[in-house]
């Protein structure tokens, strides 16, 4: 009984929601695209836009090129989000859901009745049987079955789309060697780049290494993790926790000023701190992240300070209180990171809040002061929740507060009852 793992990966999951959704663009190419301009980025497109050549990260405008007829939708969210719970909700009258690993990816562990080939292999049916029926035919996944969840989503992406894929523990590595490094999750541009300079070229090579030239290889313990994970191996893993919350923007031509940029900064803290609230975490660090256009004459030099500066982006961080979770504060350190920011049109916005703790570890404020402010806080995302997004809001974004709505989730599913969490 060697299998263990079930990985499910949503098919073009995007573009696959926009179909069932509208039954007209079934059958046709499609690709999302947060902004429906030549200049926009394609972050799915279904498999007749792909059969076209059209690629996720493409150009909306390349994509066009390629696929005259393929129709540009502008993303929904929202949608994706509600359609993502459906999905959940159908896999779990066949199987308990293990790990949820982004908003179109999820994994679950095997029975000791499951583990089987036969048996694993019907159960999959089951489950996209359930998804067919309870949510809908377009919604297509492929299935992978392994040892690990590791070689799980290895098999997903094997045989797509609507694929399933067992891979035996007696089968491997050899069952690996049809793929490309690039293929393996973990492994993308710059680590594939890494293994062809030490003569690593092949899967075929990489299984044929002991443990530790692997070590030496991801030059840390990570190393020993995929040599066991190559060969079937279970590891250990610890909880996982969330280290972060945060919102950057695209500023439109119309914010691209000061002013402006600022206004949508603070809206970004404010909706990053709420989302922190309702997680029942606290934060102790702020950082702001600007991509800005250098002034005329300064080229891509260095600009000085605090904060680094490349050719596309400065950034600066402040500590907080132990375990701010007040929206007030924050801002009040936003607005000193922002006056170190280096000269130039900003193109681009984003603040993060870090050095998560929960709220059960965090301090709790010691002065009155702190602590109205903290109620008042809480207070606004309870009326927010209630009455809807911008119910309340500071006046400081009045003039941006419908920019910034919340762009598209790859790697968490947003919670829709935070307000403001996501279009």
């Amino acid at each position: 009984m060697s299998l263990r793992s079930l990985f499910i990966d949503f098919n073009s999951y995007f573009a696959s929601c926009e179909q069932h959704l509208r039954p007209e663009l079934r059958g046709r190419p499609v690709a999302v695209a947060p902004v429906v301009a030549a200049s926009g980025c394609c972050i799915a497109a279904s498999y007749e836009a792909k059969a076209f050549g059209v690629k996720t990260g493409m150009r909306v405008g390349e994509a066009i090129a390629l696929c005259p007829k393929i129709e540009i939708v502008d993303a929904r969210p929202s949608e994706y989000v509600r359609l993502h719970h459906k999905l959940i909700e159908a896999i779990d009258t066949c199987i308990p859901i293990d790990g949820i690993h982004s908003i179109d990816e999820v994994s679950c562990r095997l029975a000791p009745n499951e583990r089987e080939p036969g048996a694993a292999g019907a159960l999959a049916g089951r489950i996209k049987r359930a998804i067919r029926e309870r949510v809908g035919e377009t919604m297509r996944c492929s299935i992978g079955i392994a040892p690990n969840r590791f070689l799980a989503k290895v098999g997903t992406d094997m045989m797509k789309p609507d694929g399933l894929v067992i891979i035996r523990k007696d089968e491997l590595p050899g069952r690996l060697y049809e793929l490309e490094l690039i293929d393996l999750p973990g492994i993308g541009p710059r680590m594939n780049q890494r293994l062809m300079s030490r003569g690593v070229r092949t899967v075929e090579q990489l299984c044929s290494l002991d443990e530790a030239r692997m070590v030496g290889l991801w030059e840390s313990v990570l190393g020993s993790y995929w040599h066991l994970w190559l060969r079937g191996e279970i590891t250990h893993e610890e909880p996982t926790r969330k280290r972060s919350v945060g919102h950057q923007h695209v500023l439109p031509p119309a914010l691209r000023s000061d002013d402006q940029a600022r206004a949508v900064a603070i809206r970004l803290l404010h909706k990053a701190a709420a989302r922190m609230r309702q997680m029942e975490y606290a934060a102790g660090r702020l950082t702001l992240n600007l991509s800005i256009e250098p002034p005329p004459g300064e080229g891509g030099g260095g600009f000085g300070g605090p904060g680094g500066w490349r050719s596309a982006g400065w950034h600066s961080s402040v500590a907080l209180p132990a375990g701010c979770r007040d929206t007030v504060q924050c801002a009040e350190q936003l607005s000193r990171l922002w006056n170190m920011r280096p000269p130039g049109r900003p193109k681009q916005v984003g603040v993060t809040l870090s050095e998560l703790v929960a709220d059960a570890s965090a301090t709790a404020p010691l002065f009155a002061e702190e602590r109205k402010s903290e109620e008042l806080c809480r207070a606004v995302d309870a009326i927010n929740v209630r009455f809807g997004r911008n119910a309340v809001y500071s006046a400081a974004v009045h003039g941006v507060r419908e920019s910034a709505r919340g762009g598209i989730a790859f790697t968490y599913v947003p919670d829709l009852n935070v307000p403001d969490g996501v279009e």
